[in-house]
């Protein structure tokens, strides 16, 4: 549906410029703009392109300017990452979902379903499961046997959820996820390898046989999170590993049994989290990050790409490096290596003065 400049600028909160009345149909890249688009240009690097573009109106920064000519109209705004929320949320596409129960899904007694929920096709229902109003399963997605999801959650296909699992409301479950499988918990019924390793040095004995640590607990998520395709999320052995409202994971990320992370984070992709670490409110772990087991990361602490934690984290902290340590001492400490090669210059060649003084063989 077309869109005068004036409407955009009320629904960014920004400030039009030009023809306050011409329209456009939807926003795209200035790259690919025609004639009838929006050219987002909200990156001040994409202002020049807007010169080649055939797009008569733009979106652009606060304080920002078209190149003149370069288009009829234009709406400036503050925040622009708050901006794209806002833009993107208009004109999102939802997933295609009839509502209503699919002839192909299952749904076992004793589930229930509220109003308004959409079950696509080989979606299966466990018996006890409780199902919020407005829910909506795309397609092969798994609900556990007694498992609670909230009301207004979007499931993408294969997202999986495992028995007795918790999911609060307005959840984002992407594809394939797996929430709810057992935690990694087995060692053998003696002494073995790993602890044999921790208290000499050594591994002094071998692994015969190994056991499971079965997992009692389940997962428990809070409201409005956001859960990224292939990402895994293990139950805990007694408690409940639980992830607080607001957080958002991307894809491909572990979670390990037990493990507590609070409101508002955000765990990037490939980050690794070991059973029974504690995770504070507002971390920010970057991507391939690894937090290793029974560690406690303080709120609002942000953790560098390709860091490993080790240590415990102080909140409000900046840690990086592989072992993560604050961003200051990693800087100092990557310094000193770039000038080891002019220190063992410098000492090769005192060596070779000190050779060289009398008596000195």
């Amino acid at each position: 549906m077309p869109m005068k400049t004036r409407e955009l600028a009320q629904l960014l909160d920004g400030q039009a410029h030009g023809d306050a009345d011409l329209t456009f149909e939807r926003p795209t890249h200035p790259d690919h703009a025609g004639a009838g688009d929006l050219a987002v240009a909200l990156d001040k690097t994409l202002l020049a392109r807007l010169s080649d573009s055939a797009a008569r109106i733009a979106l652009v920064g606060e304080g920002q300017t078209p190149p003149e000519g370069s288009v009829d109209a234009w709406v400036s705004v503050g925040r622009p990452r708050f901006t794209m929320h806002l833009l993107t949320r208009h004109y999102d596409i939802p997933p295609a979902i009839s509502p209503g129960v699919h002839p192909f899904a299952v749904v076992e007694d004793g589930a229930v379903l509220g109003e308004g929920v959409a079950i696509g096709p080989f979606c299966h229902i466990g018996r006890g499961a409780r199902i919020g109003d407005g829910c909506r399963l795309v397609s092969a997605v798994t609900i556990g046997a007694d498992a609670t999801v909230g009301p207004g959650g979007l499931f993408f296909p294969g997202a999986r959820v495992g028995e007795r699992v918790t999911i609060g409301a307005l959840a984002i479950i992407h594809s394939n996820a797996v929430i709810g499988a057992d935690g990694f918990s087995f060692g053998p019924p003696e002494q073995g390898a790993v602890e044999s390793a921790k208290a000499s040095g050594r591994v002094d004995v071998i692994n015969e046989y190994i056991v499971r640590v079965h997992s009692l607990g389940a997962v428990t998520l809070g409201d409005d999170v956001e859960i990224g395709a292939n990402t895994c999320i293990d139950r805990g052995t007694l408690d409940d590993t639980r992830i607080g409202s607001g957080t958002k994971v991307d894809d491909l990320v572990m979670i390990g049994h037990n493990v507590k992370v609070g409101r508002m984070c955000m765990l990037c992709a490939q980050v690794g989290i070991a059973g029974s670490a504690v995770i504070g409110d507002g971390v920010v772990l970057a991507g391939r990050v690894g937090v290793a087991d029974h560690i406690t990361i303080g709120d609002n602490a942000v953790i560098g790409a390709g860091s490993g934690v080790g240590n415990n984290v102080p909140s409000r902290e900046v840690w990086v490096g592989y072992p993560a340590m604050p961003k200051d001492k990693a800087a100092e400490q990557f310094m000193m290596t770039r000038r080891m090669k002019n220190l063992f210059k410098d000492v090769s060649e005192l060596k070779k003065r000190v050779r060289s003084l009398p008596g000195i063989s």
